[in-house]
């Protein structure tokens, strides 16, 4: 199963983090990025609307806001959530005062046959 982790962290949370928890999570990113995950950080998002197929809109910044901004983004491949929510349990904004979502990636033809 393929999962996309959505992560999401500060500067003052991670500079609030010890050091060496800091360097151990980012040598755990560098072992998941070893193993094949595809990680990226963050870049500044656009909306992209073109309702009935009328015309796109295109509009800078997110659509939803949390209380931490996104940090970054992973695709994973566990046989399970547990074992996703394991491998991540260790990234950079688990551990610096972030959150990491997790979500299950279902193939196009199953959101097609909702």
């Amino acid at each position: 199963m393929k999962f996309v982790t959505i992560g999401y962290g500060d500067r003052e949370g991670y500079d609030h983090t010890d050091q060496a928890v800091r360097d151990e999570a980012h040598a755990h990113d560098a072992r998941l990025r070893a193993d094949g995950v595809e990680m990226g950080v963050a870049g500044p998002p656009v909306q992209v609307r073109n309702h009935g197929g009328n015309g796109t809109e295109v509009d800078e910044g997110p659509f939803l806001t949390s209380a931490l901004p996104v940090a970054g983004f992973a695709v994973v491949e566990a046989e399970s959530l547990e074992e996703a929510v394991r491998m991540v349990e260790g990234t950079p904004c688990a551990v610096a005062h972030g959150v990491v979502e997790v979500w299950p990636l279902q193939s196009a033809r199953a959101a097609d046959e909702l």
